[in-house]
C-alpha cells in the first residue's frame, strides 16, 4: 500500500506533530506500507534514513506557506506518486491558522483518480478565517473532517468534540458525507528509552549538579501558556520558602518550530525564572538528541506535567514519561461525554490515568505543592506509581499504532 503523509511540521523541526509523523512513518513502513511525507519547504527533501528509527522515507519538503497555493503542490505530488490514502496530520497552528488545509480534501475530491483521504486531528483550534468570525471559524474543521473518506483522534476529549462537529453540520451535507467512520488511536512516545552509551544515573545526576540527598523533579516540553508552566514555578518557590531539597529539570527545547507566541511567553518564564530567589536550583538542558532527554528523565525522581486544561492522551510529552515509568503528577481533565454518536465510532479502548498518576485540580498552586511533598516524601509511592504507569505502556507502542493505522487505511482502500 502506497501512503502519503501531509505535515506542516518534520524534523529536524522541532515539533510534537512533526515527531509523530516520522515515527508513524517509520512504523507503517516496516509493516510493509511504500511511505512518502509532503511538508513545508527547507525541511531536507529526497530519501531520508533516520538510524534511530530504521527507515527510510521519500520527503517532499516543497511547500513554501500553506496557503491555497499548497494544494498545487499537494495535487502535483498526488498525480506523480499516486498514494492509496493521502493522510493529513492536522494542527492548526503547523498551517498557520489558515483554513486552506481544511479545503485540501473537497479539492482533491475534484481530481478523476484521487487517494482515499484520512484526517488526524492532533488539535481542534479553529483557523483564522476573519475578524469577528465568531462561531464559523468552526467551519472549516467539519468540512476537514466531513469530506475526508476517515477521521482519526488521539484521545477521548477530541472525539466528543469531533462527534459534536459532525452531529451539529448541515443535515444535506451530513446524509450525504456524514456516516464516516471515527477513529480513536493513541499517539506514541516520540522520546524511546534509550540512553548514551556507558550511562549511569548517579553519575548523570552529578553533572547535573543534583546533590544525593535531593529531589529532582522534572517538567518535559514546550513553554506554553496551556501547560501550566507558571503553576509549576509557583509551586516549586513554594517548596524552596519551606526549604525543601529540591531541584527542578526543565528538558527539552523551549519553543516550538510551528507556534510563534510560544517564544514571547518562554522567554518571559525564562526571565521570571532568572530574576527569582529560586532560579540558581531550575536547571535547563535545552534542545538535545533523544537519548538525552531519556537520560535526563531516567536521572528525575518523578515529572510534573501541570496542564492547563487537564491531561490528555494528546500530549506527547505525557506518552514519554508513561513510557519511562516515571511517577507523575499531573491535571484532572474534564469528564467527556459520548452522547451523540451518529455514523461510525470506533474507538480503541483507551488506557485510564486514573490510579496510575497523581492528578490535582489544574492552576490549583497550593495543590500542586500539597502532591509535589507526598510523592518526593514516599519513596514506596514512587515505585507504585512506577510499576502502574509501566502497565499501560505497551499501549503507545509504535508498531500497535501503526497497525491499528494501517486498518483503518484497508477499511477505506482495500489491498486488490
Amino acid at each position: 500500500m502506497r501512503v502519503c503523509l501531509v505535515s506542516a511540521e518534520y524534523p529536524p523541526m522541532q515539533g510534537g506533530v512533526g515527531d509523530y509523523t516520522s515515527w508513524l512513518a517509520a512504523a507503517l513502513s516496516r509493516q510493509g506500507a511504500e511511505v512518502s511525507v509532503i511538508t513545508s519547504a527547507g525541511v531536507a527533501a529526497g530519501v531520508q534514513t533516520m538510524a534511530d528509527i530504521s527507515w527510510k522515507a521519500n520527503v517532499f519538503a516543497v511547500v513554501p506557506r500553506w496557503s491555497f497555493a499548497c494544494w498545487k503542490w499537494v495535487r502535483n505530488i498526488v498525480r506523480e506518486q499516486r498514494p492509496d490514502i493521502l493522510h493529513i496530520q492536522y494542527q492548526t497552528a503547523g498551517y498557520g491558522m489558515h483554513p486552506a488545509i481544511n479545503l485540501l480534501p473537497l479539492r482533491l475530491r475534484l481530481l478523476s483518480r484521487r487517494p482515499k483521504l484520512v484526517v488526524t486531528f492532533h488539535d481542534l483550534k479553529v483557523p483564522f478565517l476573519f475578524p469577528k468570525a465568531g462561531r464559523a471559524r468552526g467551519i472549516p474543521g467539519a468540512l476537514l473532517a466531513m469530506f475526508s473518506d476517515a477521521v482519526v483522534v488521539t484521545n477521548e476529549e477530541d472525539l466528543a468534540r469531533v462527534v459534536w462537529l459532525r452531529d451539529a453540520s448541515s443535515p444535506r451535507l451530513r446524509s450525504r458525507y456524514g456516516d464516516r467512520p471515527l477513529h480513536c488511536i493513541p499517539i506514541g512516545s516520540n522520546i524511546p528509552v534509550r540512553v548514551p552509551d556507558a550511562y549511569n544515573r548517579t553519575a548523570w545526576r552529578d553533572k547535573l549538579g543534583v546533590a544525593s540527598d535531593e529531589i529532582l523533579l522534572a517538567y518535559f516540553g514546550f513553554l506554553n501558556e496551556s501547560k501550566g508552566v507558571d503553576v509549576l514555578l509557583g509551586a516549586f518557590g513554594t517548596l524552596v520558602d519551606r526549604r525543601r531539597k529540591v531541584k527542578l529539570l526543565m528538558i527539552g527545547g523551549n519553543y516550538g518550530d510551528s507556534d510563534p507566541t510560544n517564544v514571547a511567553y518562554g522567554q518571559k518564564i525564562r526571565s521570571a525564572v532568572a530574576r527569582s530567589p529560586y532560579g540558581d536550583r531550575v536547571l535547563w538542558t535545552g534542545f538535545t538528541n533523544r537519548e538525552q532527554v531519556s537520560a535526563n528523565l531516567l536521572a528525575a525522581d518523578f515529572c510534573v506535567l501541570p496542564f492547563d486544561e487537564g491531561a490528555s492522551l494528546r500530549h506527547g510529552s505525557l506518552m514519554a514519561t508513561i513510557v519511562h515509568g516515571l511517577p507523575i503528577i499531573t491535571t484532572r481533565g474534564q469528564e467527556t461525554s459520548h452522547a451523540s454518536t451518529r455514523g461510525r465510532v470506533e474507538a480503541q479502548q483507551m488506557p485510564g490515568l486514573e490510579n496510575r498518576v497523581v492528578l490535582v485540580p489544574p492552576k490549583d498552586v497550593g495543590a500542586l505543592v500539597e502532591a509535589i511533598e507526598q510523592v518526593a516524601g514516599s519513596p514506596a509511592l514512587r515505585e507504585t506509581l512506577s510499576e502502574r504507569v509501566l502497565e499501560i505502556a505497551p499501549e503507545f507502542d509504535w508498531d500497535r499504532i501503526a497497525e491499528a493505522t494501517l486498518r483503518v487505511y484497508r477499511e477505506i482502500a482495500p489491498v486488490r
